[in-house]
């Protein structure tokens, strides 16, 4: 398989061969980070927890190739690290069960994506997780069929080669085929789409000139840098 490259990316040996550049990603599928919020559930501004998926948008201007630079806002002073697990979708997904979601994913790719720290899960802020260089995609894209069983594989991550986070695919609300399916139940999924599985809480934080590697079971190591964003001119 090839590397991921910025926005659409180069073919893959996987139908159907390139990503669209539409990337969702989900927050609170992680039963560990419900229960980091403790009682601060049942309160404002949330008052519950949430009985539906909780989407946000990593647009075409957040997506950069492995080894490119992700953007350190000068105003945040750090970034943080999210591992997620990638699911791309190889075949139009709409309102299907999740018995058939199964057969809607081409494969799984690791995806780092990277946000300004913020402690407030309530109505995803798009200004923290929108931002320009933000979502880093690759190496390659692993076919579904070489994967045993997305739901339990290792995820961790490196900064200068030090481990500092270690989680798990397996401790989510949502199995990958679950959350496929509940996702389509709202909207169409398209052939190239990339959905993220969700980041589990204790995400490291980093600051601009940092080496960062996420490693997922099975998917190999995704290697990024950090650099400070340039100002708008």
């Amino acid at each position: 398989m090839h590397a991921i490259a910025a926005r659409d990316g180069p073919r893959f040996e996987v139908a159907p061969y390139r990503l669209s550049g539409a990337v969702y990603g989900v927050l609170m599928n992680h039963r560990a980070a419900l229960a980091a919020l403790g009682e601060a559930v049942d309160k404002a501004p949330y008052l519950a927890a949430p009985k539906g998926v909780v989407l946000y948008i990593k647009p075409r201007n957040a997506i950069v190739a492995p080894g490119q630079a992700v953007q350190v806002d000068a105003a945040a002073g750090a970034v943080e690290v999210g591992a997620a697990l990638g699911i791309v979708i190889g075949r139009t997904a709409c309102a299907i069960g999740e018995s058939r979601a199964p057969e809607c994913i081409a494969g799984f790719v690791i995806v780092g994506d990277f946000s300004v720290p913020h402690a407030s899960y309530f109505r995803p802020a798009i200004r923290f997780r929108a931002r320009d260089a933000s979502c880093v995609i690759g190496p390659t894209v692993v076919q579904a069929s070489a994967v045993a069983n997305a739901d339990a594989l290792g995820v961790r991550v490196f900064v200068e080669g030090r481990l500092v986070h270690e989680a798990s695919t397996g401790g989510t609300f949502r199995s990958v085929a679950r959350l496929v399916a509940d996702v389509s139940d709202f909207m169409t999924l398209a052939p190239g789409d990339l959905l993220l599985a969700g980041v589990a809480p204790g995400a490291p934080h980093v600051g601009p000139n940092a080496h960062v590697a996420i490693e997922i079971d099975g998917l190999g190591r995704l290697e990024a840098r950090t650099a400070l964003a340039e100002p708008l001119a």
